[in-house]
């Protein structure tokens, strides 16, 4: 495993496994598998309603605890403040643990600044080891690093695939001393990203699949980058990318691809702002439903 070093000193894996979008009966067992293949990082979020599942992966598992990188997110709705302090507390009850490696905020909406003079200060009493944001477009992480924060966010995590490259933000937050981390680096395999040519080519040379390749091509470009799967074999593949390096020319190449769009949304979208509200509470229903059922 290769690591960054935060802006605060503290080491962070380079490839992490997230657990967005997997189901609560399947977290447990897809982080167990992921942390017996190799990885240390889990990445979670309150939005994915499995932060507990997480925890009970962490509590089964040989490693020790010093050894994970774990990361949650705070949901829009638990922004302010005091709301977003007593919403860390209740992520760290289930999570199961006694501190987190890294918490975000997760969306660059409503009162994120409340929120984050509370993590500032679970910061200050050792609850969390690093604090940052999460898709804040290069305006936004530009203002929480100059104006009115007493410690700078670590990390910026934001969309980032070969067609969405963010070359100009990651400039940016270099600039800024914050580290880039990616989210959906496949792109959900959408427009044809895993049977791309030039990534595909590319990854012959190596003997190396194009997800590989995009993991690889992250990696040099120093992006911490999250990959997720709930199949073992997948797992393991997206692991084995320290064994090779692409050339200056294969980065180059993937380069061509960048179109500088999301494939995904527009933060500054008003439409997709409510989206955001209207999904997030269409989940947490499913999840209350879900609750009361095992109940019964």
């Amino acid at each position: 495993m290769e690591y960054v070093t935060l802006n605060n000193g503290v080491e962070m894996p380079i490839l992490g496994f997230g657990v967005y979008q997997i189901p609560q009966e399947e977290t447990k067992q897809a982080v167990l598998d992921a942390i017996s293949v190799g990885y240390r990082s889990i990445d979670t979020a309150q939005s994915y309603f499995n932060e507990e599942q997480v925890g009970e992966a962490i509590k089964e598992t040989d490693v020790l605890r010093e050894e994970l990188f774990i990361t949650t997110k705070i949901w829009i709705d638990n922004y302010g403040y005091e709301k977003c302090k007593e919403s860390v507390y209740e992520s760290l009850e289930k999570l199961g643990l006694d501190y987190i490696d890294l918490v975000l905020l997760h969306q660059p909406f409503a009162d994120y600044y409340g929120a984050y003079r509370a993590l500032e200060d679970l910061y200050k009493e050792g609850k969390i080891r690093a604090i940052g944001v999460s898709n804040f477009y290069p305006d936004r992480i530009t203002d929480m690093c100059l104006f009115g924060r007493e410690i700078v966010p670590a990390v910026n995590q934001v969309e980032t695939n070969p067609l969405n490259a963010q070359y100009g933000a990651q400039e940016n937050m270099k600039d800024l001393n914050v580290q880039m981390a990616a989210w959906v680096p496949f792109g959900e395999g959408m427009q044809g990203m895993f049977t791309n040519e030039t990534l595909v080519n590319i990854g012959k040379k190596y003997g190396k699949s194009a997800a590989q390749v995009i993991l690889r091509w992250l990696i040099q470009r120093k992006v911490v980058v999250l990959c997720k799967s709930t199949h073992l074999e997948r797992i393991k593949e997206n692991f084995d990318v320290f064994d090779f390096k692409l050339s200056d020319e294969d980065m180059e190449e993937i380069k061509k691809l960048n179109t500088n769009d999301s494939l995904f949304f527009n933060h500054q979208d008003p439409e997709m702002v409510r989206w955001f509200d209207e999904m997030v509470e269409t989940r947490r229903n499913q999840h209350k439903a879900s609750s009361e059922q095992k109940k019964w």
